[in-house]
């Protein structure tokens, strides 16, 4: 067996033990928590906080923060899933019977790099190298990290597809810092601040919502 395929293994191994832990409550809290329109307010609210405190030179962070989002996304589902065309688990006929899927959702044909990941976690990392901020960086990496933990709890993606798909995010969200720092180094410098309202609004919002799944999943 080469390494490729032992990594393989190993990765499916890792997803069905993952996969395995599920209950009722968290079938309800991952499906909804991983809906990408579930947290349109957070986004909106990380807007406000840039447009409340740059004015008009927030159209850069705002542009900087939307093509994060937009590369990631088309890296990891246009380029990368077409050319190594792996099978999602709840796409792999000899998984289906021992995968755990929740609603019936199985997600597209392939897996292989997850754009769940790569969109939480590029947003997660260049919004927090703007803000600087200890408490909104913790809250908004524990956010994408669950975000990632929930597509393998639904059966969708593999371990490595979320590794993976950390990995675009991240390296996306670098090169958009880059282009930031080299374009406008003095605004980045001045923006890393101020910024004491991040907690009041932008990770309340994001506390409110995952409150709110939580509260839904329970009572529902």
């Amino acid at each position: 067996m080469g390494f490729i395929d032992t990594l393989l293994l190993w990765d499916t191994h890792l997803f069905l033990i993952i996969n395995g832990f599920h209950n009722a409550f968290f079938d309800k809290f991952m499906f909804i928590f991983s809906d990408k329109l579930v947290w349109i307010p957070f986004y909106l609210a990380v807007i406000f906080e840039i447009l409340n405190s740059k004015k008009k030179e927030s159209v850069w962070l705002i542009l900087a923060l939307v093509l994060c989002v937009v590369l990631s996304d088309q890296i990891s589902s246009s380029l990368i899933k077409d050319t190594v065309q792996r099978l999602r688990p709840s796409q792999d006929e000899s998984l289906l019977n021992i995968t755990h899927i929740v609603n019936g959702y199985k997600g597209g044909k392939f897996g292989f790099v997850s754009s769940h990941a790569a969109n939480t976690f590029g947003f997660a990392l260049l919004s927090s190298l703007i803000f600087r901020n200890r408490l909104y960086t913790f809250i908004v990496f524990s956010w994408a990290v669950l975000s990632a933990y929930s597509r393998i709890y639904l059966g969708v993606h593999y371990p490595g597809d979320v590794l993976g798909g950390m990995m675009v995010g991240g390296a996306v969200a670098l090169i958009c810092f880059g282009i930031l720092k080299r374009y406008k180094t003095l605004f980045i410098n001045n923006f890393s601040v101020s910024f004491a309202n991040v907690f009041t609004i932008s990770s309340l919002v994001m506390l409110m919502s995952i409150l709110s799944i939580a509260i839904y999943s329970l009572i529902i």
